[in-house]
């Protein structure tokens, strides 16, 4: 995958199975954000192809749930939460006729994310915990086959950190959904990871957080020592640039979320 004279990755073949947890990890400037655009049909390929949930990205009849970053929302915000729950069925088309199977889709997921007691609340109104389950009830709500997670839990404090990954990873399990969950921190959702993709200086690395997150590894991405250290139940990685995510880099490859694919 190429942006302009800049590899994000070279080679990647890459398939994601249902029920599988993928944690996409890199510094700003891998490529994390890059990968997300090209699942959901915002970015070509530079060379290569892709297919998610067994579809071209960005086409009809996809099953695809995509949770962005957490922002908070002013207070100004004309939107209940059920409306902003219902935008994961109706796109932006407000003002459509709601039927008693579309309230009955919102009220689940509203319902699947402990969300129901501030269905009618202003979202402009909730804390940014429970804005951000409202976006897990967002991209839940069309039954998706393959969740798509740029950073979800960003400026989220510990104890939602905690809720939103759960809430996630219980979606996958129950539904077998394929997830994956771009991060700038591993350490949030390490016991829920299957598998990790690393992305540095245009190259990168697929495995086990066990296989991945290790000094040898690392240090080989960034050519330079990196030692990564265990504390207790946490990963410390010394000597790069902390994970974080955003565009950039040329190069090309295969990849393939979701079921079907």
């Amino acid at each position: 995958m190429a942006l302009g004279e800049r590899v994000l990755w070279d080679g990647l073949d890459l398939r994601v199975d249902p029920g599988e947890f993928l944690a996409v990890l890199g510094p700003n400037g891998s490529g994390k954000t890059t990968l997300l655009k090209v699942l959901l049909g915002q970015r070509e390929l530079s060379e290569g192809t892709v297919r998610i949930d067994g579809r071209t990205p960005g086409g009809r009849g996809s099953r695809i749930g995509y949770i962005p970053q957490q922002r908070a929302m002013e207070l100004e915000v004309p939107l209940r939460a059920r409306d902003l729950v219902g935008l994961g069925l109706d796109g932006h088309r407000l003002g459509i006729r709601a039927g008693r199977s579309r309230r009955a889709q919102v009220d689940a997921a509203l319902a699947e994310v402990g969300a129901t007691e501030y269905a009618n609340m202003p979202v402009g109104r909730l804390s940014g915990g429970e804005q951000q389950r409202l976006r897990v009830a967002q991209a839940l709500v069309g039954d998706p086959s393959v969740l798509l997670c740029d950073e979800p839990l960003l400026s989220l404090d510990l104890a939602n950190q905690r809720v939103v990954s759960q809430l996630i990873d219980q979606r996958r399990t129950d539904a077998a959904t394929a997830v994956l969950f771009v991060t700038h921190e591993i350490n949030p959702v390490l016991p829920l990871v299957d598998r990790v993709l690393y992305l540095v200086n245009g190259q990168f690395r697929v495995g086990t957080a066990e296989e991945v997150m290790t000094s040898e590894v690392l240090s080989e991405l960034y050519r330079t020592q990196v030692d990564v250290l265990r504390v207790r139940d946490r990963l410390v990685v010394v000597g790069a640039e902390a994970p974080s995510g955003d565009d950039v880099h040329p190069g090309h490859g295969s990849v393939h979320p979701g079921h079907g694919s």
